[in-house]
């Protein structure tokens, strides 16, 4: 039987030798297609062997002394980026869900066998990454302790303040966001992501699998026609299992 060829090139670059080895090893024994050709323990360094080898896929920590790895792209020209980036990381809960709202792939540490070969088959199937999608990712990594969000629109970013935000809803793979004073944006992402970057944000329900609303503009419900009223004189559906945690977020006055 003939041994599987390499087909792509890939460098790991993290600050903790052992996480390094570790990685490589894994590599090697569970995704044969791969060639390891540089191990860096700093940023300088992987960007060195970029530039040498030219590889195809750069597994990339991000907590390093110096300089982190979200800042890679930016020591590089444009005509030298042509790979693909999978970050390991040890990050929170919350920053991960950064990770999905930017559409970026990642590794949590401890990294295990099954998420490793995942994570190399998303990539096969993807190769060109979108890298505008790095620059939002760090502009919610930067923004996950305030009440900002970027949202990704065209070739630009809006930073949106959360109490902006009347309702999002979904629209097939991407939703829409619609704001207080009635304008609207469109975001390349599902409502599924908005509700996972929010869900540590007690403002922000999920009444309905199309709407995502902003409790603090929720003025009433319609118990005739299954609707919650919002500031504007808007009406949302609600679904009839989300009305008793909707009662117990409005801490409904009984009789």
């Amino acid at each position: 039987m003939s041994e599987t060829p390499i087909s792509y090139k890939a460098i790991i670059i993290d600050d903790e030798s052992r996480a390094r080895v570790l990685l490589q090893g894994m590599l090697e024994s569970s995704v044969p297609e791969i060639e390891i050709v540089a191990l860096c323990e700093d940023l300088a360094a992987g960007i060195k062997a970029i530039q040498k080898f030219q590889p195809d896929l750069v597994y990339l920590d991000i907590e390093m002394p110096g300089n982190s790895g979200l800042e890679l792209l930016d020591f590089l020209n444009e005509e030298e980026i042509r790979f693909s980036i999978i970050f390991t990381t040890a990050y929170s809960h919350y920053a991960i869900k950064a990770f999905k709202l930017s559409a970026i792939d990642y590794l949590l540490k401890p990294i295990e066998q099954d998420e490793l070969v995942a994570s190399f088959e998303r990539f096969k199937r993807t190769k060109e990454r979108d890298k505008n999608n790095y620059s939002l990712l760090k502009e919610n990594l930067k923004m996950r302790d305030s009440q900002k969000l970027a949202v990704p629109s065209g070739n630009t970013y809006r930073f949106i303040e959360l109490d902006d935000i009347h309702y999002l809803k979904a629209e097939g793979s991407y939703t829409q966001l619609v704001f207080t004073d009635e304008t609207r944006l469109i975001a390349s992402r599902t409502l599924k992501n908005f509700e996972e970057i929010l869900d540590d944000s007690t403002s922000f329900f999920r009444c309905h699998k199309s709407f995502l609303v902003n409790s603090k503009y929720i003025t009433g419900y319609n118990k005739s026609d299954g609707h919650m009223l919002l500031k504007n004189n808007v009406s949302i559906p609600i679904s009839p299992d989300k009305v008793a945690e909707l009662m117990t977020q409005m801490k409904m006055v009984k009789r």
